[in-house]
């Protein structure tokens, strides 16, 4: 933590009688840079920032005589005694000083300001959160600036490292998973990133985010976090996905638990909003990869999305068809569609029924499973449930050719077999008889 106080007049002494430079004290008042700057012995704007054992920052060269060359065993702003010498460089703290430099230094130009009017309280908020343990507190109010705020307010959010230190506040729940504190701080940095849009479409924002330790602690989440934090999570999943960061290699490293977990949220039936964006997040990885297909097969997509098509909206049914499409395009997917028994009457529920682009899903599926030896119950289904009879009934409605010769081709493939079925209407019957050459 930064001191905000000055320290007691006898260190300011000390320091004064070591400094080579001793009109720096007699300009300490007239400072025009930000309190949490300073380095608490010489209330210099520091340039080495490190951060000892008790949690205070310091100038390096300043605290090091204070140690070293003084012989000091205590912490200049607290007194405490300190038993571990080791000093950590705060990085954070010294790019927010850059940031303030190169800020000012524009605002000097007669340019426009860099920054927003937020800029100091952002710079003292993120480097308590940290210094701190207890970071809940802070992050909260960070995010209730940039919520309020315009882009200015994000855009100095991100150029103060705003998006780094979130990031690392995620990754800790590597490192303390079972922590209630450290999972309560990564839940609020995901809400608090999920509020910098802008930001989040920027490729040097996505390239921290790909980091493969922050994916890993997200997909921890995605299994382990609250509702809200479990959306905010695959909000910014698909934030990433409309990237051009290849981010899918990073994905595969994901175990089958990820796309568990993705499926859970795919069926929540609670937030239809979450349910949506796991959706477009799986369309994402599946499009650009056929590894993770096969992951997301053995992860039950399959049976996920067939239970919960026959009473799904408009737009998400095309959305599961699509899905559902892309696993049949593989062999395990076509036997996992195959064994659940009931993908057949989901898939001929949605043919001729919500639009044109999801019958040509529909067809384009019974077509991939009709081509690749169906056995004799899915294509008992196919007439039980209505399937044929829509497929012939396509042949007179004016669309796509390609959905007209997938359906021929399956009417060839398997027509003599439905017209020997007793179950098959005598109407259709005439039909395929006609057609019997042309087939």
């Amino acid at each position: 933590m930064i001191l905000s106080t000055p320290l007691p007049t006898f260190i300011f002494q000390w320091w004064y009688s070591n400094s080579q430079n001793s009109r720096k004290y007699q300009l300490y008042q007239s400072m025009d840079f930000p309190l949490h700057f300073r380095c608490p012995i010489s209330m210099e704007l520091m340039k080495d920032p490190v951060t000892i054992s008790t949690g205070v920052t310091y100038e390096r060269k300043n605290i090091e005589k204070w140690f070293y060359t003084c012989k000091k065993k205590t912490c200049p702003a607290t007194m405490q005694v300190i038993h571990s010498f080791h000093m950590t460089p705060n990085h954070t703290l010294k790019r927010l000083i850059v940031a303030w430099q190169n800020g000012k230094s524009q605002s000097n130009s007669n340019t426009c300001p860099a920054y927003s009017m937020k800029h100091d309280e952002l710079v003292a908020l993120l480097n308590t959160i940290e210094s701190s343990p207890f970071k809940v507190s802070s992050l909260k109010k960070v995010k209730s600036i940039v919520e309020l705020g315009d882009h200015d307010v994000k855009d100095d959010f991100k150029k103060c490292g705003g998006v780094e230190v979130l990031v690392r506040i995620i990754q800790q729940v590597l490192i303390e998973s079972s922590d209630f504190v450290t999972f309560r701080a990564c839940e609020e940095a995901l809400s608090l990133l999920i509020k910098l849009p802008i930001v989040l479409e920027e490729e040097e924002t996505i390239k921290i985010l790909l980091q493969p330790g922050c994916m890993k602690s997200m997909a921890i989440m995605l299994q382990r976090g609250s509702a809200e934090a479990r959306f905010c999570t695959i909000s910014i999943f698909q934030r990433i996905t409309k990237s051009d960061c290849q981010w899918n290699v990073v994905i595969e490293d994901q175990g089958i638990g990820f796309f568990k977990s993705l499926m859970e949220i795919v069926s929540d039936e609670i937030c239809s909003k979450a349910s949506s964006c796991a959706l477009q997040v799986l369309i994402d990885i599946l499009e650009k990869s056929k590894k993770s297909r096969l992951k997301a097969i053995e992860a039950g997509a399959m049976c996920t999305l067939i239970e919960i098509l026959p009473d799904s909206s408009k737009s998400k049914s095309e959305k599961i068809m699509y899905l559902i499409k892309m696993l049949c395009e593989c062999a395990d997917g076509r036997m996992g569609f195959i064994e659940h028994g009931l993908g057949v009457a989901a898939i001929t529920k949605k043919i001729l029924n919500i639009s044109n682009v999801g019958t040509k899903i529909g067809v384009k599926i019974l077509s991939l499973i009709c081509n690749s030896h169906p056995t004799d119950k899915v294509l008992d289904d196919m007439l039980m449930y209505g399937a044929v009879k829509k497929l012939v009934a396509l042949l007179h409605i004016g669309g796509s050719s390609t959905t007209k010769e997938r359906v021929l081709k399956i009417l060839k493939l398997h027509g003599d077999k439905w017209k020997r079925n007793p179950c098959f209407p005598s109407e259709l019957k005439n039909y395929l008889g006609m057609e019997s050459d042309s087939l």
